[in-house]
């Protein structure tokens, strides 16, 4: 029943207005919480809606009956209503009940928009043509105020911050506004001291305590004081899946009559204030829509009872035009049920979503979830990113303007590309929905699972904005269709800041963990050095003493043999004869490098071979050294060995010295 109200009433409002586009109609709804009386009355204001006949203007007689035909419902209707309210009878033109066939043109005139623009303890009010510009009404401020332009900053936007070559139509502004003045480089006075108080609350942060009725649950939500009351309930509509028209509070105060004041000068308690909301009763939420399109049905219609004009006159159908057409008209699914390979699935997803909107779109990710996770998650802290997953639903209402006038918008595109990894899935058909519920169960926890249950189909689409922790993945929001794209700019951001002080904390703790993996690494290695250092120190050491060893076996084997030469000698050389023997007898004393002398007496007959075998057996071989004279100077080891001492001039005595060879 909801859903039928919603689309009858963005109908009429389309037809009443002139409106053709109908995302358009359904955003002026939102943005008056789909009172319908109240979005006609803000494009087409009763001062301005001048609704003329085309062949002129209408005579007593005939007004007389458009206001009866206006007033009360066709004759064939059992029911009678009271007459419409002047608003109502001023800004349509009521049908001739003679001339039911002809047509009536509206002569729309430029839509003026009231502004209440607070600075200090000033108040200025301002009247301009909705294709003003914003710049125009800081011109004016400035001649009023006596603020330079360049210095003054205009808040109170629903928008947030705009441009001052913003045209005032882009932003769907109702006819009333509420605006405020800042002027940060111009200090306030005494006199301004009570203002100056409000501009400060508009940057102090306001506790909101709020309770869920149904849910019996409570929310405590910090908000600045600059966001207003609108936001706040459309915050409290994506926690609680109330609807903003059919939330119902309690706790406010009596001067926050208007959604577009601020939370600082909405009267509200400073810090902390309680509120409550619940949903409306069913009763109400049908009675009164009924009424207000039975009214207008009947002020659009001809005296006769004709039926109202759709849009299949001009070959268009009112699901196709709301996107709500059944599966079966279009060409092909978003994506086929019951694929084998999500890969697949994914790239068929991403080239109907091209063929439907356009190439310009986020990237999606082609692969499975898991995969989306690891590329978002499990890299260095400072690669990681959000994983946006995008859930589609072609049964919903709101699929068409969301896809094309959000996921394709360029701001979101490009942020969406630099900070996020966007993973889609369709949810149309209920195979694919099992799948993906089994999907989000094992990687993000049956909580999630079961929250994506409780959406209904005119909730969609959704996009999740999960953020990867160390030891789960925590879903930080969810955004539901029903959104613009300044709203959805502003969440991802959010989502963004909130990502980005836990991607710092992250970085912060992989540095001192590969600061110490470093250490640690650094005092390996020294340790695998040292120990390397000792095994050569060991090594060598070994070697040296084996050479030691090696150098004293040949040392001794050296000395052994010498000692055997020796002792070969000594036992070769011929007795030493006596002095008394009759032969010549040659006495010689040798003097050895060490001091001592060497006596010995020798036949004068004897070689110097045995002279020379005498010396070598008491340790001084003749290959080492050399046998001199004294004086002369002779070296007798260059002589013939087998000359005697008789012949080498050794006779009777002589002195000798033995002196190594260089």
């Amino acid at each position: 029943i909801c859903i039928l109200h919603d689309v009858s009433v963005c109908l009429l409002a389309s037809a009443c207005t002139g409106i053709d586009n109908i995302a358009e109609a359904i955003t002026l709804l939102e943005l008056n919480n789909w009172d319908l009386v109240a979005a006609i009355n803000g494009v087409i204001p009763q001062e301005n809606g001048i609704l003329q006949s085309m062949y002129g203007p209408p005579s007593q007689s005939e007004a007389a009956d458009a206001a009866a035909g206006g007033a009360a419902p066709p004759a064939s209707s059992s029911s009678s209503s009271s007459s419409p309210p002047s608003s109502s009878t001023s800004a349509f033109c009521p049908f001739n009940s003679s001339t039911s066939s002809s047509r009536h043109i509206v002569e729309r005139q430029p839509r003026m928009l009231n502004f209440r623009v607070e600075y200090r303890q000033r108040t200025v009010e301002l009247v301009l043509e909705e294709g003003s510009a914003v710049g125009e009404i800081k011109q004016i401020l400035e001649t009023e105020l006596g603020v330079p332009v360049s210095k003054m900053q205009l808040k109170g936007w629903k928008s947030g911050d705009v441009s001052d070559s913003t045209v005032m139509r882009s932003l769907h502004l109702p006819k009333n506004n509420s605006l405020y003045v800042l002027t940060p480089d111009i200090a306030p006075t005494a006199s301004t001291s009570k203002n100056s108080a409000l501009q400060d609350s508009l940057n102090q942060n306001f506790l909101l305590v709020i309770s869920h009725r149904e849910a019996q649950r409570d929310y405590s939500l910090n908000f600045p004081g600059s966001r207003t009351i609108q936001e706040v309930k459309r915050n409290i509509s994506d926690l609680t899946n109330i609807p903003v028209r059919h939330q119902q509070w309690e706790g406010w105060p009596a001067s926050a009559s208007d959604d577009s004041m601020t939370l600082a000068a909405s009267g509200i308690s400073y810090p902390c204030h309680h509120l409550s909301v619940c949903r409306r009763s069913s009763t109400a939420n049908a009675q009164e829509p009924t009424e207000e399109v039975y009214t207008y049905v009947h002020m659009i219609s001809d005296s006769e009872g004709d039926d109202f004009e759709d849009a299949s006159e001009f070959g268009v159908d009112d699901s196709e035009m709301f996107g709500m057409g059944s599966s079966t008209c279009r060409k092909s699914p978003m994506m086929p049920e019951n694929s084998e390979n999500e890969a697949d699935a994914l790239l068929h997803f991403t080239a109907e979503f091209s063929s439907r909107y356009g190439e310009t779109h986020p990237m999606f990710f082609i692969g499975t979830l898991e995969a989306a996770s690891q590329e978002a998650f499990y890299g260095k802290a400072r690669d990681r990113k959000l994983l946006a997953i995008y859930l589609h639903n072609d049964d919903s209402v709101l699929s068409n303007v969301f896809c094309s006038q959000m996921m394709c918008a360029d701001s979101i595109v490009s942020y969406l590309s630099q900070n996020f990894i966007t993973w889609a899935w369709d949810v149309t058909k209920e195979a694919n929905k099992a799948r993906l519920l089994t999907m989000c169960t094992r990687h993000f926890g049956s909580v999630v699972t079961q929250t994506i249950r409780t959406y209904k189909t005119d909730q969609f689409p959704l996009l999740l904005i999960v953020m990867g922790k160390r030891t789960s993945n925590e879903v930080l929001n969810v955004i539901q269709g029903n959104t613009t794209v300044d709203e959805l700019m502003m969440r991802l951001m959010g989502a963004m800041e909130i990502f980005t002080a836990q991607q710092q904390e992250d970085i912060k703790d992989e540095d001192e963990r590969e600061a110490r993996e470093t250490v640690k690494r650094e005092q390996d290695e020294a340790y695998r050095l040292s120990l390397e250092a000792d095994r050569k120190k060991r090594e060598a050491q070994e070697k040296e003493e084996a050479e030691q060893v090696r150098l004293e076996q040949m040392r001794k084997e050296q000395e052994e043999e010498k000692e055997a030469i020796r002792l070969s000698l000594e036992q070769a050389l011929p007795p030493e004869p006596a002095e008394e023997a009759g032969e010549q007898i040659s006495k010689l004393r040798i003097r050895t490098p060490s001091g001592e002398f060497l006596e010995r007496r020798f036949l004068g007959s004897c070689k110097l071979q045995v002279l020379f075998d005498f010396v070598a057996s008491k340790g001084y071989p003749f290959e080492g050294f050399k046998l001199l004279t004294t004086f002369p100077r002779r070296n007798i080891t260059q002589l013939d060995p087998e000359s005697n001492l008789l012949e080498a001039k050794l006779f009777p005595q002589e002195t000798l010295f033995l002196e190594a060879k260089e």
